[in-house]
């Protein structure tokens, strides 16, 4: 059935429809029962499931994720929450020495169905610790899978998908996209983890992105059609796995690219698809691969983050430059 939805919306629905498909499922973290979270993701679910199912827990993010793993290797699958992601750091030691390497350690033997939601990124204007890009952290931790929705259709489709993997999943959420609205059904069917889309098709530029940049980056490409430019938008979804495929693609049938993130430049996301780019289709490229990106400095404070953040004119102008070159 077909309805309006926001990412928030849909985000607590798909947990709803995780929570009553699967006894196994448990949702718990900092004011996600009675309160239903800083955001209302998870609002409701204890009242219709109870306290033994959704619950809220200490202010202990190393906890939370240590009690998670003992939790999985019981046969329950559990999906905590970090309530931003300046405060998952925490909860680090147990992600980076426990939750990625079980499946190595057992020779494959145990699994670890673990979900951590992590409300993510900038633009609400937030304090200090909430409006960070922590997904480098995540995607350089060899044994994790790492999600970025980008809409509520495709955020609930993801969500239950992460649910039901056998492996930990870092699942990132937009936090300015959570009152987002999408209109169509809510389903898991589609596309899977590690399959990127094309959100908007072109022929001059492509521009990979995810998260809540993908909304910007559309923007930025309607501008660009007027100036007489096609730019194909890439939503990635999921960086780990990467859509290796799709990234070939658009360097062997356009060859010029750009990329768009909200983390600083060093290091980020953007490196590694410049990398990959090249290794995969460097005799396509027709200019190298620009990036436009967060500074490398700390998140600003909020009178400062459009100054931050990539701009629909940076992107537009990176690409102008990248078809010019």
């Amino acid at each position: 059935m077909s309805e309006t939805v926001t990412m928030a919306g849909a985000l607590n629905a798909a947990l709803r429809g995780a929570l009553g498909d699967d006894p196994r499922v448990l949702v718990f973290g900092e004011d996600v029962g009675v309160s239903g979270g800083v955001f209302r993701v998870t609002d409701g679910l204890q009242a219709e499931f109870g306290g033994g199912r959704v619950f809220d827990t200490p202010i202990a993010e190393a906890g939370i994720a240590g009690a998670a793993i003992g939790l999985a290797l019981a046969g329950w699958r559990s999906v905590v929450e970090m309530q931003f992601e300046g405060f998952a750091y925490p909860a680090l030691d147990q992600v980076i020495c426990h939750w990625s390497k079980y499946r190595m350690r057992t020779r494959g033997r145990v699994d670890l169905p673990l979900v951590m939601r992590i409300p993510s990124f900038g633009g609400i204007k937030g304090k200090e610790h909430h409006g960070e890009s922590p997904e480098t952290y995540f995607a350089h931790t060899a044994g994790l899978k790492v999600v970025v929705p980008s809409s509520p259709l495709d955020a609930y489709r993801l969500l239950r998908l992460s649910i039901d993997d056998p492996d930990p999943v870092i699942f990132l959420e937009p936090k300015s996209r959570y009152w987002s609205k999408e209109e169509g059904a809510l389903s898991a069917d589609g596309l899977g983890l590690g399959s990127a889309r094309v959100v908007r098709d072109g022929h001059d530029c492509a521009i990979v992105t995810y998260g809540a940049m993908v909304a910007r980056t559309v923007h930025a490409a309607k501008g660009l059609a007027l100036q007489g430019i096609s730019a194909r938008v890439v939503d990635l979804r999921s960086l780990v796995p990467l859509d290796l495929k799709m990234l070939s693609a658009c360097a062997r049938e356009i060859g010029r690219i750009v990329v768009v993130h909200e983390a600083p430049l060093t290091l980020g996301m953007g490196a590694e698809i410049a990398a990959r780019v090249m290794e995969l289709g460097f005799d396509y490229l027709e200019a190298p691969v620009a990036r436009v990106t967060g500074w490398d400095v700390p998140y600003p404070p909020a009178a400062l983050e459009e100054d931050y953040l990539p701009s629909v004119d940076r992107i537009a102008e990176a690409v102008r430059r990248t078809v010019a070159y």
